[in-house]
């Protein structure tokens, strides 16, 4: 028989500042960060002891219905403009460069596909990828590698980034919009051609459901 007794959690040496401290220090690198934060980020910047995810619903709530909101952006944090504010903005947004057609056929096949090989995004387009395609995506950190695929050769596999979803103030894939929505954020001009996979007019209706889209953005 055994005497042990469970060891009492380990404490820490220093005091974690009040929550509403914490919160302010979350504020404070958010507010000065042009990209999002992860928690991690967070947790190693505040003071020993903080609880950086206690302060995010916290200050959440506290931006409810305020001109910036507090949001995430797949694993990490960010303030941003509130959706219904941004016309203020657009006098600020500069266009440096406008997506060529493949680009964008080949980037809304990436959203919507993920994770995706140059094969596959091919056989949707019914056209070849050129290499600068997929270079010039890569380099606007709009896509990134994804893992391999285990068919064979192991090709490696394409999805989009945390840069792509904070472009169109996404918290994750799974809330990509429809076609209408592609087309008012200029991703879309036309009909897209047949084969390119994207939602049509009757699936707009139903982009709500979730059925098939755990299957296209499994990562």
């Amino acid at each position: 028989m055994s005497d042990e007794t469970p060891a009492a959690p380990e404490e820490s040496l220093f005091e974690a500042p009040p929550m509403g401290e914490q919160e302010r220090m979350v504020e404070a690198i958010l507010f000065a960060s042009a990209e999002p934060v992860s928690l991690k980020e967070l947790g190693a910047r505040m003071p020993h002891g903080s609880d950086p995810a206690e302060a995010l619903v916290h200050l959440r709530k506290r931006y409810e219905g305020r001109g910036v909101n507090l949001c995430k952006i797949g694993d990490a944090w960010a303030m941003r403009t509130a959706p219904d504010l941004g016309f203020l903005m657009q006098r600020e947004t500069v266009e440096t460069r406008k997506l060529s057609r493949a680009a964008i056929e080949t980037l809304a096949i990436i959203a919507y596909h993920q994770p995706v090989t140059r094969a596959e995004i091919e056989e949707i387009r019914g056209v070849s990828v050129s290499r600068g395609t997929v270079d010039q995506l890569l380099e606007m950190e709009w896509i990134r590698f994804g893992r391999r695929k285990m068919t064979p050769g192991r090709p490696v596999t394409f999805v989009v980034t945390e840069g792509f979803l904070d472009h169109f103030g996404l918290e994750n894939a799974r809330d990509l919009p429809g076609l209408k929505e592609l087309r008012a954020a200029g991703l879309l001009e036309n009909r897209p051609p047949p084969g390119l996979g994207l939602p049509g007019p009757e699936e707009d209706a139903e982009e709500e459901s979730a059925e098939g889209q755990s299957e296209l953005f499994e990562d």
